[in-house]
């Protein structure tokens, strides 16, 4: 596996190496010619350059997106992993759904207090910022 700076150092490499072939082809050319030439090389560098800020935003966008979703799903497995620990809750099927640390809960209760402890035990979950108990007291 190969780290970001090691994929960038061989695109700067590479840009280098089109960079020399492309002033050795300028030297066959008249000194007009190497102005024109010389400012077409530097828009292209400018857009090479700016393409690769472009992509680098792009994949660390991705990557906190990828890191946002794995904490949510850590979350509503902490949660459920807590929900099947309560004697009351454990044979109650209860929908646990996490997004952005919010978690909602869904299904029913056998009583009031268990819906509390369901709630309570969401509440303790590192990461968790709020629970939205939506659960049912079936008597």
């Amino acid at each position: 596996m190969t780290s970001s700076n090691d994929s960038g150092a061989r695109g700067r490499g590479a840009l280098a190496l089109l960079l020399t072939a492309g002033v050795l082809a300028l030297g066959a050319c008249s000194k007009t010619d190497n102005e024109t030439m010389g400012k077409k090389v530097d828009s292209a560098v400018a857009k090479t350059e700016q393409a690769g800020a472009d992509v680098k935003a792009k994949t660390e966008s991705a990557a906190a997106s990828v890191a946002g979703t794995m904490d949510d799903a850590s979350i509503t497995a902490a949660v459920s992993t807590g929900l099947a620990k309560d004697p009351d809750l454990s044979a109650i099927k209860i929908d646990v759904d996490t997004k952005g640390g919010q978690v909602t809960l869904s299904g029913p209760a056998p009583n009031a207090a268990a819906k509390a402890r369901a709630e309570e035990i969401a509440k303790s979950v590192k990461g968790v910022s709020a629970v939205d108990n939506r659960l049912e007291v079936k008597m």
